[in-house]
This record gives C-alpha cells, structure tokens and sequence, in this order.
C-alpha cells in the first residue's frame, strides 16, 4: 500500500466513522456538545477541503449547523475528499499548498500532510464526541479504524450500574 491508498482509507474510515456519529447524534438535541464537536469536524473538513481545492471557504471551522444542513455537508465532504483524491498520484502528495489559517498566518503545506491531519484531527474529536455521549448518559459510537476495516464493530466497555 502506497502513501496515497492509505490517505484514501484513512478518509474514507473518515467518513465512515462520521456517518455512524451523525446517526447517533440526529436525535440527541439535548446534547449541544457533542453536536458542537461533530458540526466542528465537518466545518473543519470543509475549511481543509477549500484550501486544498484553492478555492474560498464558504463554511466556518466551528459552524453552527442544523441536522438537516449537516446531514448535507457530510454528503458533500464524502464526496469532495473522494473526487479531489481520485485527481492525484503520488507526486501530487508531495505538492505544497498555501493558506492563510483562521489567525490570520500563512502556510504552506504539503497535500500529504494536509490530508493526514484532516483524518487525524477528525478521529481527535470522534473521540471526545464518545466521551460527551457517555456523560450525557449514551452509549458511545464504536468508530475505531480496526471495526471499519473488519467490517464488525469493536467491542465496548459497558460501566457498571
């Protein structure tokens, strides 16, 4: 496996796992945390996608989105990272992008390491969006990388009563 068929597993483990989380968090009003962090990995992806397409961000890092517009953007985001991977090879990894961060300071980074921290950054918040489910009183969304790859959901600690 080359550099760029692990980033598309790792985005695609991506979306996989956001899916599972958008599910479980539809219907949970009461947890506006946890909604707050996983709006916050869409808006993130988006604001990463944009920079890497070189176009203008058009969503917020930290937007404040309803179900219904984040049920789109995540449709969208699935389908943008798949169709801006299908367009590189493996020296296109290695290509720099410029951007000019939310503070206002200007990168440049390469496409590699941009596509590595969006899979990274968003697993970073999956997890703390299980830690709020578990203290608003859910159960948490098994999305570890392994239970994508096997196909079957990875085994869950159940607290004592």
């Amino acid at each position: 496996m080359d550099a760029l068929d692990l980033l598309r597993s790792s985005l695609a483990h991506s979306v996989w796992a956001d899916d599972l989380l958008f599910d479980a968090l539809r219907d949970k009003p009461a947890l506006t945390s946890a909604w707050r962090e996983y709006t916050h990995v869409l808006g993130a992806g988006a604001v990463w996608l944009a920079r890497l397409e070189q176009r203008p961000q058009t969503v917020a890092v930290w937007p404040t989105l309803t179900v219904d517009e984040a049920d789109e953007l995540r449709r969208e985001l699935g389908s943008g990272y798949e169709r801006f991977l299908n367009g590189l090879d493996s020296i296109a990894l290695e290509r720099s992008v410029e951007y000019t961060n939310s503070a206002g300071q200007t990168f440049r980074t390469p496409i590699c390491d941009i596509l590595q921290h969006v899979a990274l950054h968003g697993q970073y918040h999956r997890g703390k969006i299980n830690l709020l489910l578990r203290q608003g009183g859910c159960e948490p969304v098994p999305t570890d990388f392994i239970a994508y790859v096997r196909g079957v959901p990875a085994a869950v600690t159940r607290l004592a009563e």
